[in-house]
């Protein structure tokens, strides 16, 4: 079984890789975004306590967001594999992950960055949130508020998984197919 971390700040295009990811590597990807959207879409508890947050550009509790992973990941009890999109972002979710995890006799076999300048990711999720729909896209405070939250609680990550010995950082600037090669490679040597 592979498990694997994407990380990335919002924009860096994890959701673009993650798509072909899951299919090369067939992995059941679990987008915290994704399942955010599910669950606010469907008027659940969680997802209403979720959307107070999303909407301020701020990030979701831990005790929220690992709730709401721990249930899809029990949901895919016979997958070959787990692709975390947008989680863990923090050090006590990477705690609670690898707990979970081992619980279930599994690991994270890798976490692999999606590095990109901030100045090309304000503008490339400002165009997103022209089609989107997505309040925090469209709102430049709001975007670089994420980017701070994200240095400050998920950077430290990086740390923690090198650790490890199990980070790789990835350029994200380019084509998507380039983008994509240069992914593949890091997995492929795992």
């Amino acid at each position: 079984m592979i498990n694997i971390v994407l990380f990335g700040k919002p924009g860096a295009g994890k959701g673009t890789q993650a798509e072909f990811l899951k299919g090369k590597y067939n992995l059941t990807h679990l987008s915290t975004g994704d399942i955010f959207r599910y669950n606010i879409k469907n008027n659940t508890e969680l997802g209403q306590l979720a959307k107070t947050y999303m909407d301020k550009g701020d990030l979701v509790p831990d005790e929220v967001t690992i709730q709401m992973l721990q249930s899809e990941v029990d949901k895919n009890p016979h997958s070959a594999g787990f692709l975390f999109d947008g989680f863990p972002r923090t050090l006590a979710q990477a705690d609670a992950l690898d707990t979970f995890l081992e619980a279930k006799g599994q690991n994270i076999t890798a976490t692999v960055a999606l590095e990109a300048n901030d100045e090309i990711l304000v503008q490339r999720l400002l165009e997103r949130g022209k089609t989107s729909g997505r309040p925090d896209d469209q709102d430049e405070e709001k975007i670089r508020n994420r980017y701070d939250e994200y240095n400050q609680k998920t950077a430290p990550l990086m740390h923690y998984y090198d650790g490890q010995g199990k980070f790789y950082a990835v350029d994200g600037i380019g084509s998507v197919e380039e983008v994509t090669e240069r992914l593949s490679k890091v997995i492929d040597n795992l």
